[in-house]
């Protein structure tokens, strides 16, 4: 018996419901271990097409979906017709409703999601898809190691040809502010704090505003290429920008709403989209005549 290794093969990028922080992005790092008999090339399993194929086993079944843990007593789904409905209901967070074609929704026999729930169950499936020589797979999922801030981020990308259209998938991202070249940690940890476990929306797919028990909801709804997609939430917990949420759009946004911030300065966002890639935006903001006159001439 021999086993074969691929550290860091993947990346899972998903949301979840969470009964204590709602809906949480999420971003998993995997390692994968392949046990088995040597075949006719005296491998287990050819490096150049384990990680197609492990990575597609992966894709087909959690990644870039809303995972949803069914057996939690706060959760409600109906499925029907090739969609799913599911609402998470809280008593700190309100509820969260998501309606979504079926291959957008992952329900799961869980009470809740974590990394070592979801292992054996990604296992039996990417065994699944495994010639017949390789007898047992071993997975590790576990979150980046990162040293400074982070945010966890669900959104939607409804023009996104692929699975990034799905209204509720997400990361869990790195950031860095420069101001004038020099890292600013207390900016960074700012909008870590902005962007902890929120739902970042295009204004455009803000279908309505609504109150439920003195509580102010959203709802963002649009079509895109595999069907209907619609998600509900306390408005508290959206943060709305005008344009789309591309990784490269956040990284402006960032850097512009800091650059207003902090007029006169240069300003670089480093926005991370998951694990080891994302997007890098400058920008400057000019300070106003007045505020440059000294202080007797702007009496």
């Amino acid at each position: 018996m021999s086993a074969l290794f691929v550290n860091q093969m993947t990346t899972i990028d998903f949301s979840y419901l969470c009964p204590e922080r709602g809906l949480v992005g999420e971003s998993l790092i995997v390692d994968v271990i392949l046990n088995g008999d040597l075949n006719d090339e005296g491998m287990v399993f050819d490096f150049s097409h384990v990680k197609k194929q492990i990575k597609q086993s992966i894709d087909h079944s959690m990644d870039h979906t809303l995972l949803v843990p069914a057996a939690c007593a706060a959760i409600e789904y109906c499925q029907e017709d090739g969609r799913i409905d599911v609402t998470l209901h809280t008593h700190e967070l309100g509820y969260i409703q998501c309606r979504a074609p079926e291959q957008a929704i992952t329900l799961l026999p869980l009470s809740q999601i974590t990394p070592v729930a979801l292992q054996p169950l990604l296992e039996q499936q990417v065994m699944a898809d495994l010639p017949e020589n390789v007898s047992g797979v071993e997975l590790r999922l576990y979150p980046e190691t990162i040293d400074g801030a982070w945010y966890h981020y669900s959104h939607g990308l409804k023009k996104h040809q692929g699975d990034c259209q799905r209204i509720a998938h997400g990361h869990r991202s790195a950031i860095q502010i420069l101001l004038n070249n020099q890292r600013s940690e207390s900016h960074e940890q700012d909008w870590a704090k902005r962007w902890q476990d929120i739902y970042l929306a295009t204004r455009e797919d803000l279908l309505t505003t609504f109150t439920v028990q003195d509580r102010e909801y959203h709802r963002f709804g649009y079509t895109a290429q595999q069907g209907y997609f619609e998600i509900s939430l306390l408005a508290s917990r959206c943060y709305l920008i005008d344009t789309d949420t591309t990784v490269e759009l956040l990284a402006d946004h960032m850097a512009k709403t800091l650059a207003n911030e902090n007029p006169g300065q240069n300003v670089r966002a480093i926005a991370y989209e998951g694990f080891q890639k994302g997007a890098v935006a400058d920008a400057q903001c000019q300070p106003s005549m007045h505020a440059l006159l000294p202080d007797n001439q702007n009496q």
